[in-house]
């Protein structure tokens, strides 16, 4: 049905209007001008001829079948002329008329209403309140856009109209071609998935970009999203990332998500490359487009001046890319050609008075090198620099092998030379690091294409004495469940749990510490104190009767003092754990993509630095462990300096514990184990603190 849409017979054109400016008239004029080899039929009630085309005062007069029929009509005619056009045939109906959702729950009423009407008559609907579609292949233009751009391998989706107008006019600045553009506004019928499941088929594009607003599905978009990376690169711009409508959380994984942190991990998941710009969305697309993947992160670096080069190697190094090694026969016959001054390191500097044949020469050296995966081209403007030659020489030696991007930095001087690297079809930046972020995305890319299989172990666990656990406390209107609950959860899912229990009177906290052995921990519990540790309400290293019993006594008595009417279970008193690493393990789940995992280091690296990351579950060992090294203080679990590394395995383990959990159960909202300390290789981590909330019966429960 999709295929039709960009494909249709005839185009009935409802709302044509002779007044130009006017959206049904210059919808009119662009099918027209571009030159859509199919029948336009104009609709308006003042009937007679526009453009030399029969003006029909009604569909209903039309004496044929309509194939797509685009609707521009004031609001209140916009039902009668989707019967009208639906009793013609019409397999695909473009709204462009806006005032529906956007506006409130009575135009939210209505796209119901006209939603429903399509599909119960077998047509989709794109829009309402939409640009329209393009198709450079058949000469489509069903927009009220400028021209049709020149025929290109990239398909855009957008949710903004306004944004694909000026998606059009920068392609026509970087001489990129277009495949297919559709602006899917409201997303009524046609959303996303749809159009990355269309574009995944479609024989003329090669690279998919798209803006987002928000996803209508999340589990759907993921597995649309996987398949479609799967077989070329989609690059969406997501905007409102702001914390706006973050809801109020009770775990430090709850606070840190914000509320696009699920969808940076729904892409990161699906690969999905994520835009965080206008300018960065088409600087990807334009070497996704023109380049084939690189086979590795060693780039090469060639320039005629020094400081440009080093710009590009730290960013490369930035990048988590490596700048790479000439092979020494490479290095040998560079010399060889070069004058004496250059430098054949990485960067290769091909000197400030650099002809183009030396280019030509140090471009053809790093093709040929196979310690070298990709290559980065600088040119500064000297006195005797010839961009423009300089260009058509590297585009003549690009011989298709890695990926070659190019920093032609300045102005009018270079000018000449980027016209030519563009009219080459190859990518063009006007900073280094502008290239070296293109390429990152692109090495990225090819590095998730060729991931390892994905396989979610599965535990075996006690579900069903978690399942009592928390199917009591729903039952029993208690939703923030305690250390000593949470805990019982844990372990039923296989935590290390140390012997620990709720305690009600000094005199049996003093006996149970006996029973364990010291030193212990005691700590309060109550569902009105959430940090237990500003209160006063934690005693760490007891190391005797006494001091169990004067913990007990003063951590009560301040209690009380402090938060009056609070109400105290008693204090859950357990067995200190040996020392080690204090890191945060976490879940909190979203509402569209369901449990989102975090991991993070203790201490100042939460709360102060925010180094933590987030996968979404369920999640397999590999990525458990790429989201270990995805965080600034990796380096700490490795182990830095003298200092010992810890059981970084056993953190990935306790990830995936809790994602199974989280997804067995989805009435867990939240899950903090805050601290899990963690030690050597082969010691087993302990849960030294836990925290659940769970969903109240009027919640919304996502898997």
């Amino acid at each position: 049905m999709l295929e039709n849409l960009f494909f249709p017979e005839n185009v009935a054109v409802i709302g044509a209007s002779r007044q130009p400016g006017k959206v049904g008239h210059d919808i009119l004029a662009n099918l027209v001008k571009d030159g859509f080899a199919g029948d336009i039929i104009p609709v308006n009630p003042a009937g007679g001829t526009l453009f030399d085309l029969k003006v029909y005062p009604s569909l209903r007069e039309y004496p044929g079948t309509v194939d797509q029929a685009i609707v521009a009509v004031p609001k209140p005619h916009v039902l009668s002329t989707v019967k009208d056009a639906l009793a013609k045939g019409a397999r695909n109906v473009i709204m462009i008329t806006a005032g529906f959702k956007e506006t409130g729950s009575e135009g939210a009423e209505l796209e119901a209403e006209l939603t429903d009407l399509c599909r119960r008559n077998g047509a989709r609907l794109v829009g309402p309140n939409c640009l329209g579609l393009l198709n450079t292949g058949n000469r489509l233009n069903s927009s009220f856009a400028g021209s049709l751009p020149r025929t290109g391998r990239i398909g855009v989706f957008s949710q903004s109209g306004a944004l694909c107008t000026s998606i059009l006019d920068l392609a026509e600045g970087r001489n990129l071609g277009l495949s297919k553009l559709i602006s899917i506004g409201n997303k009524a019928d046609i959303n996303e998935n749809h159009m990355l499941e269309y574009f995944a088929g479609d024989p003329d594009t090669d690279v998919i970009v798209g803006y987002l607003e928000n996803i209508v599905a999340g589990d759907s978009f993921i597995k649309t999203a996987t398949d479609t990376c799967s077989i070329k690169p989609v690059i969406i711009l997501k905007s409102g990332t702001s914390k706006a409508g973050q809801k109020a959380a009770a775990s430090h994984t709850g606070v840190l998500a914000g509320a696009d942190t699920a969808y940076g991990a729904a892409f990161k998941r699906s690969g999905v490359i994520r835009a965080d710009t206008f300018e960065a969305l088409f600087d990807y697309a334009t070497a996704l487009s023109m380049q084939p993947l690189p086979k590795g992160d060693r780039v090469l670096i060639i320039t005629n001046a020094g400081g440009p080069g080093t710009m590009a190697a730290d960013a490369v190094e930035h990048a988590g890319m490596t700048v790479a090694e000439l092979e020494t026969n490479t290095a040998t016959s560079l010399r060889e050609k070069l004058p004496a001054a250059a430098s054949v390191g990485n960067p290769v500097d091909v000197l400030g008075d650099a002809p183009p044949e030396r280019y030509a020469d140090a471009l053809l050296a790093a093709q040929s090198d196979d310690s070298v995966d990709a290559v980065i081209v600088i040119l500064t403007p000297q006195a005797m620099t010839d961009p423009r030659e300089t260009a058509r020489r590297i585009a003549r030696s690009i011989d298709g092998s890695k990926p070659v991007l190019a920093s032609f930095m300045g102005g009018k001087e270079v000018l000449p030379g980027r016209q030519e690297l563009t009219a080459a079809s190859l990518p063009d930046y006007e900073s280094p690091e502008r290239a070296v972020a293109a390429l990152k995305v692109m090495y990225q890319y090819a590095t998730w294409k060729n991931r390892p299989p994905r396989v979610v172990t599965r535990f075996r666990v006690n579900r069903r004495r978690a399942s009592r656990i928390i199917g009591r406390n729903i039952s029993n209107g208690i939703f923030q469940l305690n250390e000593s609950k949470a805990k019982k959860i844990l372990d039923a899912y296989g935590f290390n749990i140390l012997p620990g229990r709720l305690i009600t009177s000094a005199e049996e906290a003093m006996e149970y510490a006996r029973g364990i052995g010291f030193p212990v921990a005691m700590k309060i519990v109550s569902q009105d104190i959430v940090h237990k540790s500003d209160m006063g309400g934690v005693k760490l290293h007891l190391a005797t009767v006494q001091q169990v019993r004067d913990a007990f006594d003063l951590m009560m008595m301040r209690i009380l003092q402090q938060v009056p009417n609070a109400r105290i279970e008693g204090v859950y008193l357990e067995k200190m754990a040996d020392p080690g690493l204090e890191i945060i393990l976490g879940m909190s789940r979203d509402p569209q993509f369901g449990p989102m995992l975090m991991f993070g280091l203790g201490g100042i690296f939460v709360e102060v630095m925010k180094d933590v990351t987030f996968h979404l579950a369920p999640i397999t060992q590999e990525e458990a462990i790429q989201m270990l090294k995805s965080t600034r203080s990796y380096g700490i679990l490795e182990g830095k300096r003298g200092q010992k590394g810890v059981d970084i395995p056993a953190i990935a383990t306790g990830l995936q514990r809790i994602s199974q959990l989280t997804t067995d159960f989805p009435q867990i909202t939240e899950l903090d184990i805050n601290p899990f300390i963690v030690g050597d290789i082969g010691t087993d981590p302990v849960v030294a603190d836990a925290r659940i909330t769970l969903a109240r019966p009027l919640e919304n429960k996502r898997g």
